[in-house]
């Protein structure tokens, strides 16, 4: 997932990076080159030319992690209110059925909250909060399940037809029964 998508880096990956930030710190200092710093710590050689801007700069204080680009626009707390806001239904929202869309969302968090958020930061944001993507099965309330089984069983492989042919085919479309 992208930036732009509502991804970024976790916890975990800002404090690898820091590190690997550090470990170039210290071989700037013993005098390493540039190329060889890159290819030991596996990164980029312009990775390592703006590290080595920025300490020569500001020192280590300048390779240590400024934390996540950016705070959640919507805390747990309000994430609860918009939990029973979507447990009362599209419907007393004003639309005309009763399916969530991450659209609707998108738009309910915007007149309830006045945040902006994406539809994929809307995506991210649900799955980080235990939701998932559900279509739910529509089946009749008439439906006969033996009825059913009964009729994929002997009807549809009449109407489904062969799958292979009895005979050798052709690769031939002027001449089909050339070989």
């Amino acid at each position: 997932m992208r930036y732009a998508q509502g991804g970024g880096l976790t916890d975990e990956r800002r404090a690898f990076r820091e590190k690997l930030r550090l470990q170039a710190a210290e071989r700037f200092r013993q005098g390493d080159e540039n190329s060889v710093i890159a290819h030991d710590l596996r990164v980029s050689i312009r990775s390592v030319q703006r590290w080595r801007k920025a300490w020569s700069q500001d020192g280590l204080r300048a390779l240590a992690s400024k934390g996540p680009a950016s705070l959640p626009l919507l805390s747990d707390e309000l994430f609860s209110v918009l939990e029973r806001e979507l447990a009362k239904g599209p419907v007393a929202h004003g639309w005309p059925d009763q399916t969530w869309t991450l659209s609707r969302i998108k738009t309910l968090i915007g007149r309830r909250f006045h945040k902006s958020y994406t539809v994929q930061g809307v995506a991210a944001l649900l799955k980080r909060h235990g939701w998932s993507c559900q279509v739910p099965a529509r089946r009749a309330i008439e439906r006969d399940e033996d009825v059913v089984a009964g009729w994929m069983k002997e009807t549809w492989p009449q109407v489904e037809g062969r799958w292979r042919r009895s005979t050798p085919g052709s690769s031939s479309r002027t001449r089909p029964d050339s070989r």
